[in-house]
Order: C-alpha cells, then sequence, then structure tokens
C-alpha cells in the first residue's frame, strides 16, 4: 500500500492531544490542496483528475430548476463506463480494490463492479473552506480522544495526524444545516425476500448553523429525529438522539417514543452494536451514516493513502426510474445501477481495545479525501475474519452543495444477506435542505406529538 504520510511510524505512537497545525501548514488549504485538504493535483496517470472545485450548484451541475427535495438528476449520464470488473479479470485489479470488496468477488460467483471515469464532485459552500482552515491551527481531540474542541463549522482536521483524527473529520463533515428525507430500509434475505421498511428522518447540525460559536451549540454535533411510517405493524416508532461534540463530557442522549404504550423512554442502549431500528439485525447502531457516535471502543492507526475503485457519483441509485424490485437482487443489490470511480481515499484501522465488547474485532474504514465522508468499510469478527462489508454510494447534493449517501448497503458474507439502507427511488421524495430547524425541535416533548398513530 502506497503511503503518502511522513513519519508515519510516529503516527502510531502520537498523543491523543495532537491536532491544530502551524498556520504555514494551514497555508496549504486551497493551495497544493483543497479547502478540505485532499490533494488538488491529478495523480501520476492521470487517471484521477485535478480537483477543480466540485459541483458548486444546480446549475453548475447542469440543472438550473432544480429545487430542493427533488430527485437529482445525474449530471454524468452520458459517461460510458471505462471496464467492468468481475471474477474473470479480476487479478488485474485486485490491487486497487479493498479486501471487502475481493472478499465480495469471492463470495458471489455472479458479482461485478462497473468503473465509469473519475469526477471529482465533492464541494462545499466557501464559508465552510474558511472555518475549515481557521480550525486547522486550533482544532485538537479531548485528552482521550472522545471529543474535539477548539473547532465550529468546518473540518476540525484537514492535516491529520492521526486514525482518530479523521475518524472525527467523518463525523464533522458538512451535510447542510438542516435535512428532511423519506427513505427505505430494506433488510434482503439469502433467497432475495423482502419487506421495505419506511421511514422519515430529519437531522439538524448545529455545528454548521452559520455564526455558531462552540459554546452556543451547548456540546451538541447533530439532532436526529428517525420516525417508522410503515409497515403497519411497526409504524409509530420514533428515535429521538442528542450526538454529542465531547462525548467524555457528555455521551450520546437518546429516547424512544412507542406507540403501544404511548411512552418516552429513555434508551441508553442506542449506541455501538446494539441492533439497529429495524433492520432485522443486518446493521449496529453504529454503522447507521457508515459508522457514527463514540470511538472509545476502538484503537486506530492511520495506515496511509491509496487509490481504490469505490462507490462515488451514483445518481442512478437515487433515480425515480429505478425500481426496488429491479434492484434488491439476490445477495446484493443489482450492480448494473452501481457505479465506481478510482480515487484516493484515506485508509484505517481500528482495533478493538482489551477488556471491551463488539461484535467487530476490527474495521477498516476508507475515507474519501475530497469529503471525508466514508465511502466504503470492512468490519471483521471475533475470530478475524471478515464478516460484513459496507459500502457508502455517494452523490454530490448540488442545491447545497455536499456529498453524502444516497445508499448504504451492509453485506453479511456468512449468510447471503445484506441491508439497504436510504433507499429514495419509490420514495415521493429526496434530501429537502431547504427545512429550518432549531434545538426546541428536537427535546423529548415533542416525541409523544410526532408519534400518535
Amino acid at each position: 500500500m502506497k503511503t503518502l504520510i511522513r513519519g508515519a511510524a510516529l503516527l502510531v505512537l502520537a498523543p491523543l492531544c495532537w491536532g491544530a497545525v502551524s498556520p504555514q501548514e494551514a497555508a496549504r488549504l486551497g493551495a497544493e490542496l483543497t479547502p478540505l485538504g485532499g490533494e488538488k493535483a491529478a495523480n501520476a496517470d492521470g487517471s484521477i483528475p485535478a480537483w477543480s472545485g466540485g459541483l458548486r450548484s444546480a446549475a453548475e451541475a447542469g440543472f438550473p430548476n432544480y429545487h430542493s427535495g427533488e430527485h437529482h438528476p445525474d449530471p454524468y449520464a452520458a459517461d460510458k463506463p471505462l471496464f467492468t470488473i468481475s471474477n474473470a479479470n479480476l487479478s488485474q485489479y485486485a490491487g486497487k480494490l479493498t479486501e471487502g470488496h475481493k472478499a465480495l468477488f469471492k463470495t458471489y460467483a455472479d458479482y461485478k463492479m462497473i468503473v465509469y471515469p473519475s469526477h471529482r464532485s465533492a464541494a462545499a459552500p466557501e464559508r465552510v473552506y474558511e472555518a475549515t482552515k481557521r480550525n486547522a491551527t486550533t482544532a485538537r481531540l479531548v485528552p482521550d480522544g472522545n471529543g474535539v474542541t477548539g473547532a465550529i463549522g468546518g473540518i476540525p482536521f484537514p492535516l491529520p495526524q492521526s486514525g482518530l483524527e479523521v475518524f472525527w473529520n467523518h463525523l464533522l463533515r458538512y451535510r447542510g444545516v438542516a435535512a428532511a428525507r423519506q427513505v427505505g430500509q430494506v433488510p434482503v434475505t439469502a433467497t432475495g425476500g423482502y419487506t421495505v421498511v419506511q421511514l422519515k428522518e430529519e437531522f439538524f447540525f448545529p455545528f454548521y448553523v452559520p455564526g455558531a460559536t462552540e459554546q452556543s451549540i451547548d456540546n451538541i454535533l447533530v439532532y436526529f429525529m428517525q420516525e417508522t411510517t410503515a409497515p403497519a405493524r411497526l409504524a409509530g416508532e420514533v428515535l429521538l438522539v442528542h450526538e454529542t461534540l465531547n462525548q467524555s463530557k457528555e455521551p450520546r442522549r437518546a429516547w424512544i417514543y412507542n406507540p403501544g404504550q404511548r411512552r418516552v423512554r429513555r434508551a441508553p442502549n442506542v449506541a455501538f452494536d446494539n441492533p439497529g431500528t429495524n433492520s432485522d439485525n443486518q446493521r449496529t447502531d453504529d454503522q447507521f451514516d457508515m459508522y457514527n457516535g463514540s470511538p472509545e471502543r476502538y484503537n486506530w492507526k492511520l495506515v496511509g493513502k491509496q487509490e481504490l475503485y469505490v462507490p462515488y457519483n451514483s445518481y442512478q441509485l437515487q433515480s425515480e426510474k429505478v425500481k426496488y424490485a429491479n434492484l434488491l437482487t439476490k445477495n446484493h443489490i443489482n450492480q448494473d445501477y452501481a457505479r465506481y470511480e478510482l480515487h484516493r481515499v484515506w485508509v484505517v484501522d481500528a482495533t478493538l481495545k482489551p477488556g471491551v465488547s463488539h461484535i467487530y474485532r476490527r474495521r477498516t474504514l476508507y475515507v474519501d479525501e475530497d469529503s471525508w465522508q466514508i465511502l466504503a468499510v470492512d468490519c471483521y469478527d471475533a475470530r478475524g475474519q471478515l464478516y460484513r462489508v459496507q459500502e457508502g454510494h455517494v452523490i454530490n447534493y448540488y442545491d447545497l452543495p455536499t456529498l453524502w449517501t444516497d445508499l448504504e448497503l451492509v453485506m453479511d458474507l456468512s449468510n447471503g444477506r445484506y441491508l439497504a439502507l436510504g433507499l429514495q427511488n419509490e420514495e415521493p421524495r429526496s434530501y429537502d435542505y431547504s427545512i429550518k430547524r432549531t434545538a426546541a425541535d428536537y427535546q423529548p416533548s415533542v416525541l409523544e406529538r410526532r408519534g400518535v398513530r
């Protein structure tokens, strides 16, 4: 694996309080580096192009009449595939595949990856770039690494010096100020059967409210509310989460409204490897949004950077023209609709600490250099065997703009099942970033009003 890290041997031993860099180092942002810390230049053979700003608006994407909440038309629809990776030619491309993807080829004879030209579409508002440059000289991990201080409104560690800093960049990446979506979550059986669980979800990120300060956000990174609306036997359950910025000071707070009891209860178990909401045990709570919550149960190692074929610009997977019946096939989604591109990613290994428990003994994260979005995760079981493979299929939501998932997959290599989360194809609306919210909209007292069936 090619690494682009200076003093990599020292990083493993680096104290957790590392973080802030010098003004001279921060000056690289927006120069030879992108404003969020990626390498601006193309790779050696040009198969990864130089970053030229990404898609900064719907008009720039070619859709000036687009309105937030509509499904996002594909700005790269005219692209033709470069090649298709299959078991027949796997050895030719194995050096640019994650271990998880290689395991999928080994497990499923029909698995394939269609590779398209690479587009570095990731972008963010200018105020996020400005805040990121400020954060670079002030942001630090708290002493045990279970929180961040000295950052607001942008990426905290655009020049990361540890795996834990890369992880926090993912948690604190820009996804707008508030967003609403109606999505499907589908646990698919080994024989290809499924029932769609429909969810209404809202996110409010005080960390990115214009003018916010570290003091004004009251240690809250994100408010999250999730209501199950179908099928009828599950409808009415509502989950509320207050995710904290410094989890050493105060851990995550969560509540659940149970429609049968018509009561709101604290939910301290909504964390780590507790089964995710209505996922049929096909994901853990901390696999939502690829990886969320406290990093405290793992030791984190920054392995380096690598050029890999990863899911990217996956607009077909959101298209209203693609029906769930055609997409959700046996063992894995219909790969004719998936898009892979060559990108540079940060590789981070998380290894379970002695004396703590989790169903995943080790996780390898592959993190986009242009957005800090996790694109893939390899999850290993207690024996050290590859157990589950996660993919984060992303698009640029150019109405903001931001790069975020439009479909997450958790594929179980042990039983042929998989979970598809974030399905929007047959839902009436996509992400709506035009909603206005405040902290008052996400208090426990709101749950009873939201949860009446």
